[in-house]
């Protein structure tokens, strides 16, 4: 089975890895690629998705977006986390391509509506793409196939505050409008991810099978794997972004719940996301109002860190 997808992206170290992994798996028809700030600002992102296509010898559309939050004032990049450059602020080849002259989100409405019912939307950074794209075109929601969100966090807790996820704290204002559109959904959040480290062993795998591109994930691992060992005290890394593509191609190394989500826009639990399972009753009703939605609260996180390097090495 093969999947078509439309990958939305702010690379970023983890990024870059499922980047590789969406190029090189042959169940993924990675039919472009879609920018937006985060981790970098979005120039710095379309050409790290440039580029990470160039080091792999693939012509990829990539089509720059997002390059801020729908509502809240941005937050700086995090250069502590990924580099100023995205890539551990290692030395980078010159880049030969560019960007489609098309915005991100028309590129997904172009290509949604070209293969109606096809085309999976894997999101992995702040959500402003997805929800432009569907300001463009609401019919989007009963057109694509699937949507695999990276971010969140049920039980888990947060990784930017107490209770948000980053991709969601980014900008909580297009989350809401994403995750509680009516698609079908699926979120991957820090509840699974932080079950996945990504070890030294598995990266020198990975480098010695993706050539050119694979020194630039190892050198770039280097610096995210810094991070890891002061913040939580693991040695390796959360490959975050590739879960999504893990579940999208593997599901059954997860474990699912049906629900209605939310999230908060404003207040201390800013960019929270908030689940309610599939016929609980709560003192009020309002949790349980949004259209139905899967989370991924379960994982195997070796199998899943083992498919990560078996698709690139």
């Amino acid at each position: 089975m093969t999947h078509p997808i439309i990958f939305d992206t702010d690379p970023g170290v983890d990024d870059a890895q499922a980047i590789a992994i969406a190029l090189a798996h042959p169940e993924i028809e990675l039919l472009g690629m879609t920018t937006t700030y985060g981790n970098v600002d979005v120039s710095t992102a379309t050409h790290n998705a440039l580029l990470l296509a160039e080091l792999a010898d693939k012509s990829i559309p990539v089509a720059q977006g997002a390059a801020a939050p729908l509502v809240k004032p941005r937050h700086p990049a995090p250069a502590h986390i990924h580099g100023a450059n995205g890539l551990g602020d290692i030395e980078l080849p010159s880049l030969q391509g560019q960007a489609e002259s098309r915005s991100a989100a028309q590129f997904i409405v172009d290509t949604i509506n070209a293969r109606p019912g096809e085309v999976s939307l894997v999101a992995v950074g702040p959500l402003g793409n997805l929800a432009a794209a569907l300001q463009l075109d609401p019919t989007l929601v009963d057109k694509v196939k699937q949507v695999v969100v990276m971010g969140g966090s049920i039980r888990e807790g947060g990784n930017v505050t107490p209770v948000a996820e980053a991709n969601i704290f980014n900008d909580p204002h297009a989350a809401a409008r994403v995750l509680t559109a009516g698609w079908p959904l699926v979120m991957v959040g820090l509840d699974v991810t932080h079950r996945c480290v990504l070890t030294p062993s598995h990266m020198a795998r990975i480098e010695a099978g993706q050539g050119k591109l694979g020194q630039v994930l190892a050198g770039s691992y280097a610096f995210y794997r810094a991070f890891y060992q002061e913040m939580l005290g693991i040695d390796g890394c959360c490959p975050h972004d590739s879960c999504a593509l893990a579940w999208l191609v593997k599901p059954e190394l997860f474990t699912t719940h049906r629900g209605h989500l939310n999230v908060a826009t404003e207040g201390e639990a800013e960019g929270q996301t908030i689940f309610a399972p599939e016929n609980r009753g709560y003192i009020e009703p309002r949790w349980s109002q949004t259209p139905l939605a899967d989370v991924c609260l379960g994982v195997d996180g070796d199998a899943v860190v083992e498919w990560i390097t078996a698709t690139l090495a």
